[in-house]
């Protein structure tokens, strides 16, 4: 029997919290290890529980998503984290995704849909609420006039993993389409980021979308 995924849940509304805990257990595919409203208690817990996905709110009184999200990654917090709120500002979606949010979530989504996106998250996908889709193209669209020469920097085999974080594979996903290690995979990704001057895997998959990139029919290609 597959084990259920594990999350964290911040957010300060109490009320919405438990629900939502409630929500996510309910088909016993994921069991939440910790809840809490607090930017401190959740760096506490995610250090602790070790969670394979995190679920937190983006305006709080006693902090932000984006900041505490940054202050993960800091620490080497590297959780798998999405950020769900109220918000469908283009900025904040920007923001979020800058930070290396793996999702940008809108409260008003179904439940099944935000149960889909925390699986997907587990599996190493990237995950925005359908109805922010035109702001995230919007964000490509302004991108798009400097991506070209920054492409030209990459090596066939990093532009073939990049195509890949396109479709928001996983290292081991992209290991076995290819053949290769995942050692490998993660440093090739590594020169990606630097060349591309981005901060995650997330961006970086932003910035292959925006350059329609996308991944050779059977996965292989020269070295």
């Amino acid at each position: 029997m597959t084990p259920p995924i594990r999350v964290v849940l911040v957010d300060d509304h109490t009320l919405f919290r438990k629900g939502l805990a409630e929500l996510l257990e309910r088909d016993g595919i994921i069991k939440v290890v910790g809840i809490t409203g607090s930017p401190d208690e959740a760096q506490r817990l995610l250090r602790e529980q070790k969670p394979d996905v995190a679920i937190m709110d983006l305006h709080m009184p006693s902090g932000d998503g984006v900041s505490l999200l940054k202050q993960m990654r800091q620490e080497g917090i590297d959780v798998p984290t999405l950020l769900l709120t109220v918000s469908d500002a283009e900025e904040d979606l920007a923001n979020a995704l800058r930070a290396g949010a793996r999702g940008y979530l809108l409260k008003d989504m179904e439940p099944d849909e935000v149960v889909d996106a925390v699986q997907r998250a587990a599996r190493g996908e990237t995950v925005v609420a359908p109805a922010m889709t035109a702001k995230l193209v919007n964000l490509l669209d302004n991108r798009r006039d400097s991506a070209g020469s920054l492409l030209d920097q990459l090596t066939p085999r990093e532009r073939e993993i990049l195509s890949h974080l396109a479709q928001g594979q996983s290292n081991k996903t992209i290991a076995r389409a290819l053949n290769i290690s995942h050692d490998t995979v993660k440093m090739h990704v590594r020169h990606i980021l630097s060349k591309l001057n981005l901060s995650s895997r997330v961006q970086a998959a932003i910035f292959a979308v925006e350059r329609k990139l996308t991944a050779p029919p059977h996965g292989r290609s020269g070295s």
